[in-house]
């Protein structure tokens, strides 16, 4: 619920549903400036709801979007994914845990992820998404993060994975704390 608060606070009382969310404010400010300059984004939340959210303020802003979530079946997907590759969308709405394996979106020049993971390979396999061979224009990744939450906490955690994840594939003994019983 801390998590979900940290994105909307509708997601947690949905009868205050016109709480405004400084998040999807944030988010909505970078969109504009990224579509005024004619990128395509990709946006990634574990949450269906908050994509909801986004859903609606893309579709009162007038802004073309695909979705793909785990209610699709897999040739509705397929023909998300290729619309959107085709053209079709500036903004591309995914559930973090629908990706997929070989999913590609090389078409989107920006990732978003608006809630952490608490797993950071997630969150890099999402990314990746944008990140293929033969690609030539680079990829910015946007992380929204509320200050003094728990979203921090959970950034220290991926800080703390990713270390131990480096220590374990570094030559030489096994890090403190670990042995080979």
């Amino acid at each position: 619920r801390l998590r979900r608060a940290c994105c909307s606070p509708s997601l947690v009382l949905p009868e205050k549903a016109g709480l405004p969310s400084s998040r999807l404010e944030a988010f909505g400010e970078i969109l504009e400036e990224l579509r005024a300059g004619g990128h395509r984004s990709l946006v990634f939340s574990q949450f269906t709801d908050l994509l909801d959210l986004v859903q609606t303020r893309l579709q009162a802003a007038a802004i073309p979007f695909r979705r793909l979530d785990g209610s699709l079946s897999a040739p509705a997907r397929a023909r998300e994914v290729a619309a959107f590759q085709a053209g079709e969308g500036e903004v591309f709405l995914l559930s973090l845990r629908a990706g997929g394996t070989g999913l590609n979106l090389t078409a989107a020049d920006d990732v978003f992820h608006l809630d952490p993971w608490w797993n950071p390979a997630v969150e890099d396999q999402a990314s990746d998404r944008a990140h293929r061979l033969g690609r030539t224009r680079p990829v910015t990744i946007h992380r929204l993060v509320a200050a003094g939450t728990l979203e921090e906490r959970v950034l220290d955690l991926h800080a703390a994975k990713r270390a131990l994840v480096a220590d374990l594939l570094k030559e030489g003994p096994p890090p403190k704390g670990l042995d080979r019983g």
